[in-house]
């Protein structure tokens, strides 16, 4: 079961700040993961759509080449900027 976080723009884009899911044998990588999520519908396909998405694997930065493995804490964020 995955842990999943959404932070900021992307909370307030898909309407809640965390879910757990059962993700299915075809969801290896986090691409896989973006795009299982994205097929839920127009706010979710803000994590397909933009690569500028943020993600963290058990609180470290990844690509979304990184595998899972169903039991990982993933989080999404928007891009950050400041000075």
């Amino acid at each position: 079961m995955l842990n999943i976080q959404y932070f900021a723009s992307i909370r307030e884009a898909v309407g809640q700040s965390s879910e757990q899911l059962l993700i299915p044998e075809s969801v290896r990588t986090v691409a896989d993961l973006v795009h299982h999520l994205a097929q839920r519908g127009q706010a979710w396909q803000q994590l397909d759509d933009n690569t500028q998405v943020l993600i963290a694997v058990n609180q470290q930065v990844a690509d979304r080449s990184a595998l899972l493995h169903g039991d990982e804490e993933v989080a999404f964020f928007p891009p950050m900027t400041g000075g």
